[in-house]
């Protein structure tokens, strides 16, 4: 994704990151495609049978055949294009579908290393295998576990504190910046800890404070670009995004929410292909069915949450303007990525039906939650399944192209090769407190 003119002038450091990262990742792929002696000797297992979906968009592969050695795909593809190794496991797949882990591009997550962990577990047992915390991390905790694979957990990635204007009553933990200079010093402040992205808040909330004017987001957005970093935005306003747009803003973080989008808002867009949108739409206003989620949610609670459904007018007004604009941008080619927000685990499931109901495909949707989302916050070794990438999947009772609800009947979550356990994890979250 281009950064426009941000390309040339990483810090020393963000070039130095980079490199040993790209050097890290070429030597894996090195070892796991050089041939059945590559890695040590480490055992490959083939898994065959499955429909599997690559996570790009493309058509699903009937019957196929993947083998995982060292923790990633070494081959992929149709029966007849997989030549199995001699003495490899074999995993009977048949009436399965494959697709990769779920990209989360929008979440909140604890600060403190117990709780962020549980999280990114919990994250992990409905699909997540990677997550990005947008803008209320504090401490070093987000950047240490960051650096961290966490035992059978999504990995994360970290904004740090973003930035608004004052908003008394909220959370203190972003930058509040009053000037254009406290926005760069922030900014500045940012980068000296390498964060994924900068989270920034153009939002009134309902009139109560003043929203981030275009003075200081301009200065956050061209200081990021200095620095090698992307901005993605908190929005409500259509008015703001097309602010925003012209000050050369990478991602949002919400859909525009007051009203539907016009011509001028889509042709700003389109002069600007790279901006992605991760919608994060709201509930739909209508009762659910919350009976799938028996396995890590305590019975009492599951149980209040289930009393609570109802329809609610306001909130299928404002899902559906939510909802016209996604479909309009996913029609006019405008980049669809994911995001729930919050720190729910299970909603990366409802916010992919919420998807398809506003009018995208269930293969658009799922390539938006994978290939779409690692690409957005340049994860390459994750999204898609094919061969050189890390084996990072789940296993589905249920063709979840047929029905998107079908991602949520999980048979095994596989990362790094291994599969989770999802049931010891069931067993641990739904034995909560009830």
């Amino acid at each position: 994704m281009s950064r426009g003119k941000s390309d040339s002038r990483h810090s020393d450091s963000r070039i130095v990151v980079a490199f040993s990262s790209m050097l890290s990742l070429a030597l894996v792929l090195f070892a796991a495609c050089g041939g059945p002696d590559a890695g040590g000797g480490a055992e490959a297992t083939v898994f065959e049978g499955a429909r599997l979906i690559v996570g790009d968009g493309s058509a699903p592969i009937e019957d196929a055949v993947f083998i995982v050695e060292n923790a990633r795909f070494t081959q992929v593809g149709s029966r007849a294009d997989v030549q199995i190794p001699d003495g490899a496991t074999r995993v009977d797949l048949g009436g399965k579908t494959v697709m990769p882990t779920l990209v989360n591009a929008h979440v909140h997550l604890a600060s403190e290393r117990e709780a962020r962990i549980d999280q990114l577990q919990h994250m992990a047992y409905y699909g997540a295998g990677a997550v990005l915390s947008l803008g209320l991390d504090t401490g070093d905790v987000p950047f240490e576990i960051r650096n961290e694979m966490v035992p059978e957990g999504a990995r994360s990635q970290s904004a740090g504190r973003g930035i608004t204007s004052p908003e008394q009553g909220r959370s203190e933990v972003p930058h509040w910046v009053t000037s254009e200079e406290e926005a760069r010093a922030a900014v500045r402040e940012l980068a000296s800890l390498q964060v994924d992205f900068v989270k920034i808040w153009v939002d009134d909330r309902g009139g109560q404070f003043e929203r981030l004017s275009p003075t200081f987001y301009g200065a956050v957005i061209d200081e990021a670009h200095e620095n090698g970093l992307r901005v993605t935005a908190h929005v409500f306003r259509l008015e703001d995004a097309k602010g925003l747009l012209r000050a050369g803003i990478d991602a949002f973080a919400h859909g525009i929410r007051d009203m539907d989008i016009d011509d001028e808002v889509l042709a700003l867009w389109k002069e600007r292909p790279n901006v992605v949108l991760v919608p994060n739409l709201p509930g739909p206003g209508v009762a659910l069915d919350l009976g799938w989620l028996s396995g890590t949610v305590p019975a009492g609670q599951l149980a209040e949450m289930q009393a609570a459904q109802r329809a609610r007018p306001a909130a299928q007004e404002s899902f559906g303007i939510q909802a016209r604009n996604l479909n309009r941008l996913n029609r006019e080619g405008i980049t669809i990525s994911f995001g729930t927000d919050g720190s729910s685990p299970w909603a990366v499931h409802q916010e992919m039906e919420d998807m398809v109901r506003a009018g995208m495909s269930p293969a658009e949707v799922i390539a938006a939650a994978t290939g779409t989302s690692a690409d957005l916050l340049e994860i390459s070794d994750i999204g898609t399944i094919v061969t050189g990438k890390s084996a990072d999947f789940i296993v589905l009772d249920a063709n979840p192209l047929d029905d998107i609800t079908n991602t949520r009947q999980i048979d095994a979550v596989y990362l790094r090769g291994s599969a989770i356990d999802r049931e010891g994890l069931g067993a641990r979250f739904g034995g909560a407190s009830q």
